[in-house]
């Protein structure tokens, strides 16, 4: 089975900066792509970023609430990706989930435990 573990949720102030990590068990070329999501209270579960992988090259996107305040980042050496938050907002508070793409015959993704992520105003 597939594992992936958060790191790095905790509470953080408006405008302050938080680094999340997601390690992962296998090493990150045996995946598709990569992702990180989101869940506040009674809100749907939502992407935040996504890297799609396309040979040894990883393409970046953003959810419009996030582009140019989060980072997303691989350590292909250390199996881990990386969200790095700056000037965080009140509404970025959820919990927070990594995701692991795999496309063989079929379409399987596997998540990780989540990690709580609290700005204060």
């Amino acid at each position: 089975q597939v594992q992936l573990v958060e790191s790095g949720g905790g509470l953080v102030q408006t405008g302050g900066s938080l680094s999340l990590s997601c390690k992962v068990s296998r090493n990150i070329y045996s995946f598709t792509a990569m992702g990180w999501y989101r869940q506040a209270p009674g809100k749907r579960r939502e992407e935040v970023a996504r890297m799609i992988r396309g040979g040894r090259a990883f393409y970046q996107s953003y959810a419009p609430s996030v582009e140019g305040r989060f980072t997303i980042s691989t350590n292909i050496t250390e199996n881990t990706v990386q969200l790095r938050m700056d000037s965080m907002k009140p509404e970025d508070t959820a919990v927070y989930y990594c995701a692991a793409e795999m496309v063989e015959l079929y379409t399987e993704t596997y998540w990780g435990q989540g990690t709580q992520v609290t700005v204060s105003s």
